[in-house]
């Protein structure tokens, strides 16, 4: 993989890791460019204890859980206020699905495990996975990270099930000259590509380009010179859901593999996960 990236110029929007994904692109000949799209990461303490006495006191048939970091959130929470082993009392008794391997391990570090997973990480997969039971009826609570989840609720709805949600954490904006000035490298082709971790990102960007007039703009950018990359397919199919054309993604959702997808997609030897034209 050795200088694959050579001269190529990659936005980084991802608070986390920046740095050491930084260090990534560099050794391999490419330009780091520090763009944040998201800031802070919140704990909605009050909505958190909240759930958590809902939950306890009214449990649900179903339980879907779909990241882990909201898993751990939601039992450190549950130990503070001393309903841990009631919370997981609950979850023994019910059906638990679940969407991501990063949550499946965080259930089973707790000895839960889900009887319905995704097949390949996305929200679609889950959904795939929760259709082959009746749900019209249910009482079900759904654990989301930060950002809503309207296309598994709208889906929970039609098959008739009675949906609550969770968000342990809240995302928080960058400055909008953050926002702004990661837009106009895009448009300017100041870039190459831009790499996504989360949903959050594509939202905040997305939601400033519209705002400017600038979102047709954007999604031309990226089907022609400016390559949009995600950590995995949640966040890619976040991306495809959201109009961009042409999205690359590893097959492991690891913020390494990201880079090292995009070094083999400029040396011919990766293809786009979503690749349409719209409009």
């Amino acid at each position: 993989m050795a200088r694959r990236l050579e001269g190529k110029r990659v936005a980084l929007t991802g608070p986390r890791r920046a740095e050491e994904l930084g260090k990534l692109v560099e050794n391999m000949g490419g330009t780091p460019l520090y763009r944040p799209a998201q800031g802070t990461v919140l704990l909605d303490d009050v909505a958190l204890r909240n759930g958590i006495v809902d939950w306890v006191e009214h449990p649900p048939e179903w339980s879907i859980f779909t990241t882990g970091m909201g898993l751990d959130a939601l039992f450190d929470m549950a130990g503070d206020m001393g309903v841990a082993e009631r919370l997981r009392d609950h979850l023994r008794a019910g059906k638990i699905a679940a969407r991501g391997y990063k949550t499946v391990n965080a259930l089973k570090k707790r000895e839960l495990t889900p009887i319905v997973r995704d097949d390949d990480g996305s929200t679609e997969g889950l959904i795939r996975g929760l259709s082959e039971y009746q749900l019209r009826g249910a009482s079900v609570l759904l654990q989301l990270h930060g950002d809503p989840a309207p296309r598994l609720v709208a889906w929970l709805e039609e098959q008739g099930a009675q949906c609550r949600q969770l968000l342990p954490y809240r995302h928080i904006a960058p400055p909008t000259p953050e926002l702004e000035q990661l837009l106009s490298d895009i448009l300017a082709g100041e870039v190459d590509a831009v790499t996504f971790t989360s949903g959050p990102q594509v939202r905040f960007l997305m939601e400033h380009a519209e705002r400017q007039g600038q979102l047709e703009a954007l999604m031309a950018a990226l089907e022609g010179p400016v390559l949009a990359v995600a950590v995995g397919k949640v966040t890619a199919a976040g991306l495809y859901e959201a109009g961009v054309p042409r999205v690359l993604a590893p097959k492991e959702e690891r913020m390494g593999s990201m880079i090292v997808e995009l070094a083999r997609y400029y040396a011919g030897d990766a293809e786009p996960l979503f690749k349409a034209k719209h409009g």
